[in-house]
């Protein structure tokens, strides 16, 4: 079996995550590095961005959306809402995904033909960037989740990390050293799912 297969086939969401990587932050940085430049995206737009929040900015980003939450969440909820951040926080390092959306507007207005598609493509884009990145975390043997607390949050982000407004935030991935198994998941027949003519 390739990497890539493997790679593909130990992805999973972990929620019980924590900060004792083997990968130094440069090794980490280098593999998103390698994701964000290579992932494809329709008419090579690059629109994707990504930030990449570490150790105590990581920690920070989810103590200010647990704040945002308690604004929202009923008081009998917000327990099981705070045990859920902390699983989040207890990670590595959270990465903030975006679409820039300037990039966007002016392929709209550059191929009028396909104006109503670029929305729908670079999330697309997006989402297999998402995918590369997890991929090659959990090839190294790390964990995430993806998250979307999106528009709750973009605000605070925004401000607190000098964001440009034309950045659309679409997920988050808390990402860390796994502490507990994904549980069994269960697959559909691959027959009901693929069609084959040859």
């Amino acid at each position: 079996m390739t990497d890539i297969q493997q790679a593909i086939q130990t992805r999973r969401s972990n929620y019980s995550i924590n900060n004792k990587t083997q990968m130094s932050d440069e090794e980490i940085i280098k593999r998103i590095r390698t994701a964000v430049k290579n992932c494809p995206s329709a008419f090579n737009s690059q629109s994707s961005r990504v930030v990449v929040l570490l150790n105590e900015e990581h920690k920070k980003f989810w103590q200010l959306t647990f704040a945002e939450l308690q604004k929202h969440v009923s008081k009998d909820k917000i327990s099981d809402t705070e045990n859920k951040i902390n699983s989040f926080a207890a990670g590595k390092g959270t990465l903030l995904f975006f679409e820039e959306e300037e990039t966007i507007e002016r392929l709209e207005k550059q191929f009028p033909l396909y104006a109503a598609n670029f929305k729908s493509w670079s999330e697309q884009g997006n989402a297999m960037l998402q995918y590369a990145i997890w991929c090659l975390l959990s090839d190294e043997g790390m964990g995430a989740s993806l998250q979307h607390y999106s528009p709750l949050i973009d605000d605070f982000v925004h401000k607190t990390w000098h964001l440009p407004s034309h950045w659309k935030m679409i997920a988050q991935m808390p990402f860390g050293n796994i502490t507990q198994a994904a549980g069994i998941k269960e697959f559909m027949p691959l027959e009901e799912r693929i069609k084959i003519f040859a």
